[in-house]
């Protein structure tokens, strides 16, 4: 078994040409699967369909789905290998279906927090303001932070309480802006855009401190300091204020279809995820708040 292991692993570096720690995540399972084979007295690799499932089975009861979905994978792969070598006469992988994933909920902030954020940038300085509008806009629209840093000044109507959004794939959208929103921004347009802008003004409504474009990256860097200095210690991100956007909006009433069009899914599937964590809320309320919950 050992040597068969050992050719196959060759094969997906030589022929296969997949990476060093692919090929040693793959050794490690087979070699797992070989040792419990050792345990059951088996002299060759199964071709039953009930001896892999009962494999699996002590897998499942061990180790977490991705650790199983990566196994499943090893063994489809070096089944196939195994077949296309003649070493064994039918698959029985093809009929192993991979576990779903766990559905990890994004983490949200509460109340309180998000009131923290807005109050933690110094508004006396450029910089501070800036950061108080990006916070308040992100908030207030669920924008996605690549949208953000690409939103243009022509975007924007904010005597209508508006944004034009160029989401992806580049499909528009029209997002309704909260009047507190509105009016941070126009104080940062107003005071702190014209003192950061050094030469010709970008097209984009955010710039650092050098008067460029913003970057993903110096956003997430730029909130994750204020979250460190606050001390709130949930793992937040840009998309953190879009999925506490969304989970606000489904905690106080808003229809599913809305919020779909104000994040600018595609698919409605990728938005009942928050349906999920107002659920876990009510649930939360529930056993709270009832007598007997």
């Amino acid at each position: 078994m050992a040597d068969q292991i050992g050719d196959f692993v060759h094969y997906l570096d030589v022929e296969r040409g997949l990476a060093k720690t692919t090929q040693t995540s793959y050794r490690q399972d087979l070699n797992e699967f070989a040792d419990w084979l050792d345990t059951i007295d088996a002299t060759g690799f199964p071709e039953s369909l009930e001896s892999i499932q009962a494999f699996l089975a002590t897998q499942s009861d061990a180790k977490a789905a991705t650790s199983v979905s990566r196994m499943i994978s090893a063994l489809r792969k070096f089944y196939r290998y195994l077949l296309r070598e003649t070493v064994i006469s039918s698959d029985p992988m093809t009929m192993v279906a991979s576990p779903k994933p766990a559905q990890h909920l994004p983490a949200t902030l509460s109340g309180p927090e998000i009131d923290a954020l807005m109050a933690a940038p110094d508004i006396t300085q450029p910089l501070g303001l800036r950061d108080r509008a990006m916070f308040e806009l992100m908030y207030a629209t669920g924008l996605r932070v690549s949208e953000l840093v690409n939103l243009r000044l022509d975007q924007m109507h904010l005597s209508l309480n508006l944004l034009e959004v160029t989401g992806k794939g580049d499909k528009q959208r029209i997002v309704p802006v909260s009047p507190q929103a509105v009016d941070w921004v126009n104080q940062y347009l107003q005071t702190s855009r014209p003192a950061l802008i050094k030469k010709t003004p970008p097209a984009v409504v955010f710039v650092n401190f050098h008067g460029r474009q913003l970057t993903r990256q110096g956003i997430w860097k730029n909130l994750k300091a204020y979250i460190q200095a606050l001390g709130i210690e949930k793992d937040v991100t840009p998309h953190t204020l879009r999925h506490s956007f969304a989970t606000n909006l489904l905690e106080n009433g808003a229809d599913l279809r809305v919020v779909q069009e104000l994040l600018g899914h595609a698919d409605i599937s990728t938005t009942q995820i928050y349906t999920h964590l107002s659920n876990k809320k009510i649930m939360k309320v529930y056993h709270d708040t009832h007598p007997r919950g």
